[in-house]
């Protein structure tokens, strides 16, 4: 709660570190990304986990909503961002073309197009996502 400065809610169940956080745009839903090679989408009324997004194969770096709250990108130091269903655990497109360990990943206010960094490559990637 920002005006009593309480922590109201504690997300538990990542095996490693927890690397980002993001809200929903509806905010009933926080996205994180752990070191245990996975995402996970949990509720902010319950703190329950409801989705764990596995296919990853190093750390997830960074995770975060498209606009419309539909989808999920992830990032990673496997070298790819994932685009993920929100509803489900399916990735419906792995985005390859970084050398190294991607660092973020995010959608633009439109949600069609994700800029996608890798600092290690010293690159960064924009990509249509709806081709």
């Amino acid at each position: 709660n920002a005006s009593t400065s309480k922590c109201v809610r504690t997300l538990i169940g990542h095996e490693n570190r927890v690397i980002s956080a993001a809200f929903s745009p509806d905010g009933g839903h926080i996205v994180t990304a752990s070191h245990d090679k996975t995402a996970k989408v949990w509720s902010v009324s319950t703190g329950e986990c409801v989705r764990t997004l596995v296919g990853h194969t190093h750390w997830v770096n960074s995770a975060s909503f498209s606009p419309d709250g539909s989808h999920i990108v992830t990032a990673s130091s496997d070298g790819t961002a994932k685009i993920w269903r929100r509803t489900c655990v399916s990735c419906v497109r792995t985005l390859h073309g970084h050398t190294y360990s991607v660092h973020s990943a995010a959608f633009s206010s439109g949600g069609h197009i994700l800029t996608v960094s890798s600092m290690t490559d010293m690159s960064a990637k924009v990509w249509n996502s709806s081709t």
